[in-house]
């Protein structure tokens, strides 16, 4: 009998670690959608193809409400030039890049554009959201039809 009461107890008890870790989990799932980026509230045009964007532009983000975004920046439409200037040095290549809403008018994406030109960068990419393979299809066979 005294073998057994001297014995350890080695075993560790997970269940209060569960509880924190359950605790944990709901608090992040709560709090995760409120770190969505201005770039889901745009919906931008549909493309029929293109190339994947790089990295380290500058990124100009347009809304349908005309908000205009420098790299997730709020920045008003008369600082557009001086923005892009200063943001130049520390870019890999001076390259614009548009993310505008497809409601966005022309004349928007012709003041971006203006403006890059102004600040001297070499090359304006307006992103777009490709077509799937299926959208693709359906467009060529309408387009021969007619």
């Amino acid at each position: 009998m005294n073998s057994q009461k001297g014995k350890l107890f080695t075993e560790i008890n997970i269940t209060p670690l569960t509880d924190i870790f359950l605790v944990l989990l709901i608090i992040m799932m709560v709090i995760a959608p409120t770190f969505q980026s201005i770039d889901n509230n745009i919906a931008v045009p549909e493309i029929n193809s293109g190339v994947a964007i790089e990295e380290n532009r500058a990124e100009i983000a347009v809304t349908k409400e005309g908000l205009m975004f420098i790299n997730g920046k709020q920045i008003n439409e008369d600082q557009l030039v001086a923005e892009l200037i200063n943001i130049k040095d520390s870019l890999d290549k001076p390259e614009v890049v548009v993310k505008a809403d497809k409601q966005v008018k022309s004349a928007e994406i012709m003041k971006i554009m203006n403006a890059a030109q102004d600040a001297e960068y070499k090359k304006l990419v307006v992103a777009g959201e490709p077509l799937s393979k299926k959208e693709q299809k359906e467009l060529k066979e309408q387009n021969t039809e007619g």
